[in-house]
């Protein structure tokens, strides 16, 4: 796939100013995303349907469906759009080579589909955030904060490419500095809250000193912050990545021990997979087929200034 790097100006102003010619008008629009207990999907859903409005009229049907993590639920439902001969597909992956069937056999049936927050065999597009960047801009936070040493525990998730990025950027700012010893990295919190506050319990039981705590996402850092208060354990610190809601909460906690958050745009990253969908379905193929969203890091110092989840 040919790869951009696009600012989030940029983006905005792809999103909000697309008029694309009607040829087919827009009627129905799948959308299938990971897991819909994850507030982050349920705001990428909420800003397919927003576009899908837009380009498609008050009409046009959206279907959201939550494979709750399961590859077999999400191509069964990629089937049922199929049979429903939607307009186009936006996909949130729970596996990316796993999914890839079910992606051709919508393919074949002329509808496009369009990854987002993570990449997936065989589709048309991507648009995902650095993921990577969000990695390293949340364990460089780390870094510093320790001043180049100490003990850390990264929290893994879902087997998505999202998730790896997220680590493959953190470890590549811990491996520069080599007074950072990694503890743990190989324990699923997957990424939900309830997963973040067992996983931690555990860490916490293993561990009697850490430093910090690199979450790969939101609702796992606050569960790992829930274990801590819970253990009464106040050594370390955690960040997370996501920029969701309940991180901009923990950050104006000063009780809590989430510090920071490397914040994503789902509304954007929603609306512009939309966008691109329906360029294609009108023939038109896009002049770029994976777009990466950069991502802002969000602390203590600035939260009071971030907009949180807009749509501009």
């Amino acid at each position: 796939m040919n790869k951009t790097l696009i600012s989030a100006a940029a983006l905005a102003l792809t999103c909000s100013g697309a008029t694309l010619a009607a040829d087919q008008p827009l009627k129905a629009v799948g959308v299938t995303m990971g897991n819909m207990g994850n507030p982050f999907f349920v705001t990428l859903a909420k800003g397919a349907a927003e576009k899908a409005k837009e380009l498609g009229g008050d009409k046009v049907k959206i279907t959201v469906d939550s494979a709750d993590d399961d590859l077999g639920k999400q191509t069964n439902q990629i089937d049922n759009f199929i049979a429903a001969q939607v307009d186009l597909i936006l996909l949130n992956p729970v596996h990316p080579e796993g999914i890839m069937p079910a992606v051709m056999r919508a393919k074949e049936a002329n509808i496009p589909v369009i990854a987002v927050d993570a990449a997936a065999e065989g589709v048309n597009a991507m648009i995902t955030s650095n993921n990577v960047q969000a990695g390293e801009k949340a364990c460089q936070f780390i870094v510093d904060r320790l001043k180049g040493k100490g003990d850390v525990v990264i929290i893994d998730g879902p087997p998505v490419t999202a998730v790896t990025d997220r680590i493959k950027g953190c470890k590549a700012v811990f491996a520069k500095n080599p007074g950072i010893k990694i503890l743990s990295d190989n324990q699923n919190g997957r990424g939900s809250r309830e997963g973040g506050l067992e996983t931690m319990t555990n860490l916490l039981t293993a561990f009697p000193k850490i430093d910090a705590v690199f979450a790969i996402n939101d609702p796992t850092g606050t569960g790992a912050d829930l274990a801590a208060r819970q253990a009464k354990r106040t050594e370390f610190f955690i960040t997370g990545v996501d920029g969701a809601p309940v991180a901009v909460e923990a950050l104006k906690d000063k009780d809590s021990l989430f510090l920071a958050t490397a914040a994503q745009n789902p509304l954007q990253m929603a609306k512009e997979g939309v966008a691109i969908g329906y360029q294609i379905k009108q023939g038109k193929a896009p002049k770029e087929t994976t777009i990466l969203i950069p991502v802002d890091l969000i602390t203590r110092d600035n939260v009071k200034d971030y907009k949180g989840w807009v749509t501009k």
